[in-house]
């Protein structure tokens, strides 16, 4: 037995069908320029249908440690969800070589170790262009041959794009949906069970230390909600880790800024201070919940 779903980009709505569907793949980024404006809104209408989610980039030629970087720092993903690198021809005509679709593939692994990470390709640069047979965790292959789930290659896939009309449509291959889910999550169960909770961060609370922490060492720490921030800001490598002191110190507000103008904020939005949205990103991508 085989599942259905979708992959949709910016060009299509944020109200994709989703009947009969278990599973979307959303166009997060393309090169080290382009983040899908939609995203957002595509992957939580996913999620509210119940749909295993996952991201994908379009791969350009070069720089591939950098839109590595790109990738797993925009998109909008969450525990559990699917990573994509998407390997075909760009609008300039030009593609990235095999052994780049390699490396971007395993510097998204080495990034997110917690994320299934797969290959995305055609038939015709699985056979002609590959050379490794290299998919990461798993390929999901592109060929409209009218047979929906016989991609017509011996190679192993985890997922069929069989036709693009009237949405890119494909075939999954796993029993259901639970079966899905429990692949995507790294096999610990189709329910995505979560034995350690999350860390909770008060938002009051982490302002608060932002404008007051001494950041000297030796000194008691006034919030520990801070280190869990810090300790996300090391993850997105705008903080040294010898600088992750549980002080919301000087070090700690420039990094925090930095993480603001990465989100596109400016003049006094990017002053340091945590504000809600860029922190409920933040949270997004690193594992824990923002409280009042």
């Amino acid at each position: 037995m085989a599942i259905k779903g979708v992959d949709v980009s910016g060009h299509q709505s944020s109200s994709f069908t989703t009947a009969g569907m278990s599973f979307a793949i959303i166009k997060a980024t393309e090169g080290r320029s382009y983040i899908n404006p939609k995203q957002e809104a595509q992957a939580r209408h996913a999620r509210e249908h119940e749909l295993v989610t996952g991201f994908y980039h379009f791969l350009w030629p070069g720089n591939i440690k950098a839109q590595a970087a790109y990738f797993v720092r925009e998109c909008a993903s969450e525990k559990g969800d699917i990573l994509a690198c998407d390997w075909e021809s760009t609008t300039s005509g030009t593609a990235a070589t095999g052994a780049e679709k390699d490396a971007f593939l395993r510097e998204v692994k080495q990034l997110r170790p917690d994320h299934r990470v797969i290959l995305y390709c055609n038939v015709n640069f699985w056979k002609n262009r590959d050379t490794t047979s290299y998919a990461g965790d798993g390929l999901w292959i592109a060929h409209y041959n009218g047979r929906p789930g016989q991609p017509g290659i011996e190679a192993k896939w985890k997922f069929h794009q069989y036709t693009s009309s009237p949405i890119d449509t494909n075939i999954g291959n796993f029993d259901d949906k639970a079966a899905l889910r429990t692949w995507a999550g790294g096999g610990s169960g189709g329910t995505d069970p979560d034995p350690d909770p999350k860390p909770q961060v008060s938002l009051s609370k982490l302002i608060k230390a932002a404008k007051s922490d001494p950041g000297q060492e030796g000194t008691p720490v006034s919030y520990a909600g801070t280190k869990v921030v810090e300790e996300a800001l090391v993850a997105e490598r705008l903080l040294d880790d010898s600088l992750a002191d549980g002080h919301f110190g000087t070090a700690t507000v420039r990094a925090y800024a930095a993480l603001q103008r990465r989100l596109g904020y400016s003049g006094a939005d990017a002053d340091g201070i945590p504000g809600e949205a860029s922190l409920k990103k933040l949270a997004s991508r690193r594992g824990f919940t923002v409280i009042e």
